[in-house]
This record gives structure tokens, C-alpha cells and sequence, in this order.
């Protein structure tokens, strides 16, 4: 049998500074007996040089050989040259196909059996290891609170000076998933007197256990899987106008509320924003939780409210990011693909959860529902 080869690629999108391999990882999959193959520069935005993955045994190469010699190729997001990817090759990362359904028609009439990390069930242990999304809000919730005291014109922390006392900073957090929990954290290790909110009761105990207190709105839902669930309308309007009465008594707000192949809800309205205390900061991680926030952009409010849209803010953190992002595709590759390679027929469950196409067809069932081709 071949020794399969796995192809690095550069990342392509904008802005993004993460690669799928560090050159750590490239040593662990060494030890799998696989080829590793990485484009040239493909690390360089995350610190990493085509000489530390040499030195980790992988070869190095152009774009075209690449994508020529690797039975899998490895990504974060998806490679804007789908039409370059050669049948039967397998690509994996984080392709997010609910949130851009055409992309699986596209592989699949590529002939590219595609592997998306952002469908894996959360609720399997087996799983853990291999979930990307976890490693990567992670990241993102830590930045955010980061970027939101940066943004901040007053202390998160309170200090006692000879100048007086000034008062810590109140910071709200809406959303206590991952990113929520991350934020949570590190804000009240800066020092800042925190709240946090979710819609789901589950979620509302994860914030009373990290020690912050939970903003209470009486409404709740269910989550699905892990992951938050689109609401009905009515609810959502409940939800909107009370956090409109309660988002302005806070100086920070970060938001991190996604629903998978959903539309981000909306959360801070625009009569929240006005309400706010000028000089207040409102960073938008889950992208459309705020009134007006757009994406990579920060803006001040004609009220004084500073509005941060980041709803990628892992990129940001490339080092740490892209080091646990290629324990996730290890880890995948262990368990999915332990000889190199796919196999012909497969009733795993995590593998049947994470497929996209595969032949030329798509098999997911939540995009053939959507009636992608």
C-alpha cells in the first residue's frame, strides 16, 4: 500500500493568520506512518516557517504540487480555488456548509469527498478531542475580553490609587457557550464585576459556575446537540426588549450568540446602544448580535458607544489557535482515518455526522434537506 500523503494548504480567505498543521502536529502525524506535504508560506501569518515543519519531517511545496500529491488536504476555512481541487481528494476543516450550502454542491461536482469539523456532535465524549469549534470559540472568548478592555477607557479592575478609588468596569456577557464562558472567565480575572446571560437554562448554571452573576429575564429555551437553537419570533421579541432595558447599566457588553446555519440573533438594538453611558463598548463576536456592528470594523456611536464587529477573532490569536486547531485534526485523523485513508463504508457515527459529499453526491442530511445538488 501507498504511504498517503496529507496536504497543508495556505489559508486564502481574508484576514485569516491560522494554518491546519503546526509543525508540532506535522511530528504527530508522522508517527501515523502519513506523508505530510505543506504549501510554501502556509504557516507564515501563524509564526510558523517552512523551515520548523521541514525540521518536523514534512516536505515542502507550491500550491500545485500540493493539491497534485495529497490524498487529504487540510484547511481552517474553505479554499477560495474550489475549482482547482482534483477528483478524489479528501478536504477537511472547518467549512461551515450550513452557513454556505452552495459550497457542498461545488465539492461535490469537484468529485472532493469534503469533512467539515464545525458539524461534529458536541454531545459525543469520543468526540472531544476532535471538536474545533470548542478549541476555537475558546480562543475567540478570551480575545474578545482582551479587545473589549483595550477598547475600554476606564480600568477593568478596581484600583485604589492616592487619586482615589476608581470603580471596576461592569461587564455583561451575552451567550454562555464556549466563547460566552471564555469571556466570562477572563473579564473577572482582569478584575471587572461580571454578569452573564443565555436563553438557555443549562447554560444559565455554567455562568453561576464561574463565579459571575446571572442576568435574569425569564426567558428560556432549550439548546439542541450542544449548540443554541434558532427561537420563535414572539419569544425573541421578549427577549430583545428586556435585554433593551437592561444592556445600558453596563459599561462593556460582549455578545457571542451563533445558531449553526442560522441567522445570529439580534441582541443590543439600537435603543440599547442609545441608552448606553458614553464611552461604553459593545463587541459583537457572534456576528449580528448587534445593531449596525459589521464585521472586522469598529465604530463610535454619534452617543459615544464604541461598536466592535469580531466574529473572528481566533484568527487574531494564530499561535494558540492554530496549535489547538491541529490537535483537533489529529485527533480526527486517529480516529477517522487510521491508516491515511477513508474507508469504503463506514456506520460511525461521528464520521456520518461530519461527512459533507462523498462520490460526487451530497450525503449530509441536513443539506439534503436544504436540496443541494
Amino acid at each position: 500500500m501507498s504511504t498517503t500523503t496529507m496536504g497543508v494548504l495556505r489559508e486564502t480567505a481574508g484576514r485569516e493568520r491560522r494554518v491546519a498543521m503546526t509543525p508540532d502536529g506535522v511530528t504527530r502525524l508522522r508517527r501515523t506512518g502519513v506523508r505530510v506535504l505543506v504549501e510554501t508560506g502556509a504557516g507564515r501569518h501563524a509564526w510558523f516557517d517552512d523551515a520548523d515543519y521541514a525540521a518536523a519531517g514534512a516536505d515542502i511545496g507550491a500550491r500545485p504540487q500540493v493539491y497534485d500529491e495529497s490524498d487529504v488536504l487540510l484547511v481552517v476555512r474553505p479554499p477560495e480555488d474550489v475549482t482547482a481541487l482534483p477528483a478524489g481528494r479528501v478536504l477537511i476543516g472547518l467549512l461551515d456548509p450550513l452557513g454556505d450550502p452552495a459550497l457542498a454542491g461545488a465539492l461535490a461536482a469537484q468529485g472532493v469527498t469534503a469533512i467539515s469539523l464545525d458539524l461534529l456532535p458536541r454531545t459525543l465524549s469520543r468526540a472531544q478531542p476532535m471538536d474545533a469549534l470548542t478549541s476555537q470559540a475558546n480562543v475567540a472568548g478570551y480575545k474578545a475580553a482582551l479587545l473589549a478592555a483595550e477598547a475600554y477607557g476606564g480600568f477593568f479592575p478596581m484600583l485604589v490609587t492616592a487619586a482615589g478609588t476608581a470603580r471596576p468596569a461592569q461587564v455583561l456577557v451575552l451567550g454562555a457557550g464556549v466563547a460566552g464562558l471564555q469571556a466570562i472567565a477572563t473579564a473577572r480575572r482582569l478584575g471587572a464585576l461580571v454578569t452573564g446571560y443565555d436563553v438557555r437554562v443549562q447554560a444559565q448554571a455554567d455562568i453561576a459556575s464561574t463565579g459571575a452573576a446571572v442576568l435574569s429575564l425569564e426567558v428560556s429555551q432549550n439548546g439542541k446537540d450542544g449548540y443554541a437553537q434558532a427561537m420563535d419570533e414572539d419569544v425573541a421579541a421578549v427577549q430583545l426588549r428586556a435585554l433593551t432595558q437592561a444592556v445600558p447599566r453596563f459599561d462593556v457588553v460582549i455578545t457571542t450568540a451563533r445558531v449553526p446555519g442560522g441567522r445570529s440573533p439580534l441582541l443590543v438594538s439600537e435603543d440599547a446602544l442609545r441608552g448606553m453611558r458614553a464611552g461604553s463598548v459593545v463587541l459583537d463576536l457572534g456576528g449580528g448580535n448587534v445593531a449596525g456592528s459589521a464585521p472586522d470594523t469598529r465604530t463610535v456611536t454619534e452617543h459615544g458607544v464604541t461598536v466592535i464587529g469580531a466574529p473572528n477573532l481566533a484568527a487574531t490569536v494564530p499561535v494558540a489557535a492554530s496549535t489547538a486547531y491541529a490537535r483537533n485534526i489529529v485527533a480526527l485523523v486517529s480516529s477517522l482515518l487510521p491508516e491515511g485513508r477513508l474507508p469504503s463504508e463506514s456506520n460511525d457515527e461521528v464520521f456520518a455526522a461530519v461527512l459533507i459529499c462523498r462520490d460526487g453526491v451530497v450525503v449530509h442530511p441536513r443539506l439534503k434537506e436544504l436540496e443541494i445538488r
